[in-house]
């Protein structure tokens, strides 16, 4: 049975929190990558940054509705609106980076992480070995994974 250590990118590339958005973006396309970890100066893991962390700092800023009855007013649709204003003007990856991060570990069988990814959403898992990065598993690995097991 395949595990996360067999089919894992295990040359990962990653930012420091302190990375410019301009640099992240720079980066993903660059190395043809739709997200990165995170990481401290110990290769800890702090975070995750995908493409789609860049797409909303770009997105639309939805301004809340003010309605006022009788002397009270009420704000509509406002719940978002602080996260959203932070997006849109972040300057560096801390700032728009995800920072509960799913994680897997290198034993983690292949059905396990494709659970993981279909149920959670989640398109890049890091894998940890005591809190820091060694791999990460991403969707073509998971394809490349089921052309090889079909190959057998």
């Amino acid at each position: 049975m395949l595990t996360a250590k067999d089919i894992m990118t295990k040359d990962v590339i990653t930012v420091k929190p302190d990375t410019t958005v301009e640099a992240l973006a720079r980066l993903l396309m660059d190395k043809k990558i739709s997200g990165t970890p995170v990481v401290d100066d110990t290769a800890g893991m702090v975070g995750i940054v995908t493409e789609n962390d860049l797409i909303k700092k770009n997105k639309r800023l939805h301004i809340p509705t003010v309605i006022r009855l009788f002397d009270a007013y009420f704000t509509v649709g406002s719940k978002n609106m602080e996260e959203e204003i932070k997006n849109i003007s972040a300057i560096s990856v801390d700032e728009i980076c995800t920072e509960d991060v799913v994680s897997i570990q290198e034993d983690t069988t292949v059905e396990d992480i494709a659970t993981i990814m279909v149920e959670q959403h989640i398109h890049l898992l890091p894998v940890l070995r005591d809190g820091t990065v060694v791999g990460i598993v991403g969707k073509a690995d998971m394809v490349r994974a089921m052309t090889d097991e079909a190959s057998q």
